[in-house]
């Protein structure tokens, strides 16, 4: 199993995700094997920044005061969804991600269209595929982080996830008429003030 299967298997185990339950913690290949210790990540230069991961805890800590760290990961939720950030300072490196739908359930259509998101639609959030299970995921350098980029980036994963199998969008920028861009600005404005009210 490689590293990045394990730490996969480790984020979408039932005890870490239990809304999930077991079908979540299964691999294209079965069940998920035993934990394994993975590698750690080598340790590159940082970018310029004072964000740390427990910096960007403590900010989802104004959001969900039920949060629930375990050890790089931590659970939170918005709204309706359980949204997780994980990172990992050697690199770092973060991301904020939310599960949406099992790839077995998925046709070629949806695949389609979800790529085509994936180039002009969702922005900075993006759809990906990891152990059977399309997730919404923004991925960022941790140092440069601060707080209105924080909640943009959990705004556009929400969003991503919601409009999954419809607009296919992460709300930072809708084309046409309709009241999505209304909710999506609001969904934004209610993170920040969660975050940081100056913002």
């Amino acid at each position: 199993m490689t590293p990045v299967r394990i730490i996969f298997a480790f984020l979408l185990s039932p005890a870490l995700l239990p809304w999930a339950g077991t079908a979540a913690a299964q691999s294209l290949d079965g069940p998920a094997q035993p934990s394994q210790e993975a590698p750690a990540a080598p340790q590159v230069e940082r970018l310029p920044g004072d964000m740390t991961l427990a910096g960007l805890v403590e900010l989802v800590l104004r959001i969900d005061p039920e949060a629930k760290a375990n050890g790089s990961a931590t659970q939170f939720r918005v709204q309706d969804r359980t949204l997780i950030l994980v990172g990992d300072e050697n690199a770092g490196r973060m991301r904020i991600m939310t599960p949406i739908a099992r790839t077995d359930a998925l046709d070629g259509e949806i695949v389609q269209r979800m790529l085509q998101a994936n180039f002009d639609a969702v922005l900075d959030a993006r759809y990906a595929v990891a152990n059977g299970i399309v997730w919404s995921v923004f991925i960022h350098p941790l140092p440069p982080m601060d707080e209105a980029q924080l909640a943009n980036a959990i705004a556009q994963v929400y969003v991503a996830a919601a409009s999954f199998g419809t607009t296919y969008t992460s709300g930072a920028m809708v084309y046409g008429g309709g009241d999505s861009n209304e909710e999506h600005r609001r969904l934004l404005e209610a993170i920040k003030k969660q975050i940081a009210p100056e913002i």
